[in-house]
């Protein structure tokens, strides 16, 4: 059991080390597409959000949303279940608890 031990002592920082090296690719490309896709939007940007509003109000009026792929809806669910775990995991940091405000 001990040499066990002593023998991960030797091998965990070669481990780690590879682990680090890796995963430096990956960690540098998740930076580059979060710089860009976890921004807010700009002010240059505002009307054609402005216009996907409206564009998603029309569609919703008129009846399109009953015409789309299952493999689209699928994919609207998924964005909307993502934006609602998004907006709980912000009330749970906003109060500072899982449960209840602190009054």
């Amino acid at each position: 059991m001990a040499r066990a031990v002593s023998s991960l002592g030797t091998k965990l920082p070669l481990m780690v080390k590879g682990v680090v090296e890796g995963s430096k690719p990956k960690l540098a490309t998740f930076i580059k597409y979060a710089k860009v896709e976890l921004a807010p939007p700009k002010i240059s940007e505002m009307p054609e959000v402005m216009a996907g509003f409206g564009r998603l109000v029309r569609s919703a009026k008129s009846g399109a949303w009953k015409h789309v792929s299952v493999k689209e809806g699928w994919l609207n669910t998924l964005i909307g279940l993502e934006i609602y775990f998004c907006f709980c995991i912000g009330e749970c940091i906003g109060k500072g608890s899982l449960l209840g405000y602190q009054v």
